[in-house]
């Protein structure tokens, strides 16, 4: 399991690359792992500012939707349009082509809350 070092890690399986005051977010391999074939991704907060913890969008598969949640308070800035045509980038490369917004946030005390390679995969491995 892919579980770069570079990234940061929420307890709801998402990777968030911060650039500046920019934050690229993805589900991780984990989390496409676990929901299986990925149909369609499901961004309705293009240009809206959503507080950390709140629902930014949604990712069908085709047992199961599941809620995406906001790692950081920020302005949805960019949504990753391939993702309306290539869903399934999301499922064959979770950490490139598969992300799926960029926020930009001015909260860094937000940061700490985020959790390390190491400490993410300790969550997943329970």
């Amino acid at each position: 399991m892919n579980i770069p070092v570079e990234l940061k890690y929420t307890k709801d399986h998402e990777w968030i690359k911060i650039e500046g005051n920019i934050a690229t977010v993805g589900i991780t391999d984990f989390a496409q792992g676990e929901l299986g074939d990925i149909v369609y991704v499901d961004v309705d907060t293009l240009d809206d500012t959503v507080e950390e913890g709140e629902v930014f969008g949604s990712v069908e598969a085709v047992k199961t939707v599941s809620d995406l949640f906001m790692p950081l308070t920020g302005e949805v800035v960019e949504f990753n349009e391939e993702l309306e045509d290539e869903p399934e980038l999301v499922n064959t490369d979770p950490y490139g082509k598969g992300w799926m917004i960029k926020i930009e946030f001015s909260e860094n005390s937000q940061l700490e809350s985020l959790l390390d390679a190491e400490a993410y995969q300790n969550l997943i491995k329970g």
